[in-house]
């Protein structure tokens, strides 16, 4: 019985996904906003527990999903969905701005704990420089920083923003950031497009400017020109930030997720074939120049057109980003909000849109994988797309790519921060050893199957030429959270097949590997 239900999924992933991409590590991520509670909670003035129960709620149908890392909004707007020594309280999670939860919680640790027991990451998803959402509205605190440092702010159209040119707040942001990675076990810190504020046209019809020509005046030394004093801020800030990161936690991972077009071809030679809203000139964010100098380790720009958008479509910028990736990973945003039954164009009310452009990004060798805004219209299953993630797309569960770039966890200080005893921390014997691995073939494919004592961990699979896995050259490395099977693809003419030898091995929480189960060969 068992074979048959492995034969019987082979055949259906044949069908609906590439395998590799099946099988293989991939982004498979989900925004969490949390401003004006876009998605959570659903409103300010939930209980305690019904807010806890909300969340797993919503991770327990991510995780049947299929997918593995969430971007949750932890800092909408210079506030905190944690207890922070520097911002208050967030309206949008206790009902008033600077109030605790009662019964006292720690919402952000909360979550993690909720979403690693599913091996899902949490990424820490942070709004560097929006101060007030909406002044009209807006629930501020007396202790809040646009109240105590007014010195530090503009006011844009209806928000209000810390002004990025002056250094003490890009000082300010970057301890925040850096206080929030020493005391949570997030997977990383996460930025959106907003840095400075998109352009807003007034009542004259005329875009309104960024009040900041004092600020420039007084901070300015070496640029001719105001914008590229504002991307000059955004290069130093950025960097400040990455070196803060890497310094607290060398293995931490930091992104950010731009607006699509970094510039069009006719504003520069680099940029794509698009006619959109460009990233580098009206933002004043130079992502290409962050991802050259190694300041962040993945783009995960927001792709929210259409394959047939004749402003900026999808194919071509998926074609563009996989081209200016220096090296680093590149997973593509989609706009699961815009696919609906009532969409104003015919490409939003197709089912196929988003499909479509999730084949496009698993042929492009160097996608890494997806992340879907918002939460709520994923949750709601718009035009059957959670429906063809789990049963198509993300059939297999996989874990997170690694980035060889990054060094491993530092175990001492992991140990130290979760009074864990070193030696059993590093005695990798007391971790559970997948056993009894053994193979089927089945056509052009081999299906991998072990035992283990316990569930829900996470296992590397190897396969090598060699005699160890641990110091050959030619090593394959396959992650996957499912608990007792891996599909892998052979080769379709047997006299090309080579032998590999296959070893499995289980990671806990801390990312601590266990010893290797026995080793099969195989021809593949």
């Amino acid at each position: 019985m068992k074979y048959f239900k492995i034969i019987f999924l082979i055949f259906s992933i044949s069908f609906n996904i590439n395998a590799q991409n099946s099988s293989k590590p991939e982004m498979r991520g989900v925004w969490i906003a949390t401003v004006k509670n876009i998605d959570y909670p659903s409103n300010r003035f939930l209980s305690v527990e019904k807010q806890k129960q909300e969340f797993i709620d919503m991770i327990n149908k991510f995780y049947d999903i299929g997918i593995n890392a969430v971007f949750f909004q932890v800092r909408p707007a210079a506030d905190a969905f944690f207890p922070s020594k520097y911002e208050p309280w967030s309206e949008w999670c206790t009902g008033k701005q600077g109030k605790a939860p009662e019964p006292f919680y720690d919402p952000l640790k909360f979550m993690i704990e909720e979403c690693h027991k599913r091996n899902i990451e949490f990424h820490a998803w942070i709004n560097p420089f929006r101060a007030v959402a909406t002044i009209k509205f807006a629930d501020i605190a007396e202790n809040h920083i646009s109240n105590t440092k007014p010195e530090w702010f503009f006011t844009y159209d209806i928000n209000k923003y810390f002004d990025p040119g002056i250094p003490e707040v890009r000082d300010y942001v970057k301890n925040i950031i850096v206080d929030i990675v020493n005391r949570y076990d997030i997977d990383g810190i996460h930025f959106d497009d907003y840095f400075y504020p998109y352009p807003v046209k007034g009542n004259n019809n005329k875009t309104l400017k960024i009040p900041d020509f004092y600020t420039y005046q007084k901070y300015n030394s070496e640029f001719k020109n105001i914008a590229d004093w504002r991307r000059n801020n955004m290069d130093l800030f950025i960097e400040s930030v990455s070196k803060g990161i890497k310094e607290a936690k060398p293995y931490m991972v930091f992104g950010v997720a731009p607006s699509g077009v970094w510039r069009n071809k006719s504003q520069d030679p680099r940029g794509s074939n698009t006619r959109g809203l460009a990233h580098y000139d009206f933002l004043f964010s130079d992502v290409l120049k962050w991802l050259e100098n190694d300041w962040i380790d993945y783009v995960a720009p927001q792709l929210y057109w259409s394959v047939e958008n004749k402003y900026a479509d999808y194919n071509t910028l998926v074609k563009w980003w996989s081209k200016n990736t220096y090296g680093k990973q590149l997973y593509i945003g989609h706009a699961v909000y815009r696919a609906k039954k009532d969409a104003k164009s015919s490409s939003w009310r197709n089912p196929d849109e988003i499909q479509n452009q999730i084949r496009i990004a698993r042929k492009n060798p160097n996608v890494y994988g997806n992340i879907f805004y918002k939460a709520k219209d994923l949750l709601n299953n718009n035009l059957g797309i959670s429906d063809a993630l789990k049963n198509k797309f993300y059939k297999v569960r996989v874990s997170t790519p690694e980035m060889p770039w990054l060094p491993k966890i530092d175990t001492t200080l992991v140990a130290e921060e979760n009074n864990i005893n070193k030696d059993t921390f590093f005695d990798n014997k007391n971790l559970l050893v997948p056993i009894n691995l053994t193979a089927v073939k089945l056509g052009n494919k081999i299906v991998l199957s072990w035992k283990s004592e316990k569930a829900n961990l996470t296992y590397k699979i190897y396969k090598f030429i060699g005699y160890n896995f641990e110091n050959t050259d030619n090593i394959d490395v396959f992650k996957t959270t499912k608990d007792d099977f891996l599909i892998i693809e052979r080769k379709r003419f047997k006299l090309f097949r080579k032998k590999y030898k296959f070893a499995v091995s289980s990671l806990n929480k801390f990312g601590i590997e266990s010893k290797e189960s026995n080793i099969i060969i195989i021809k593949l």
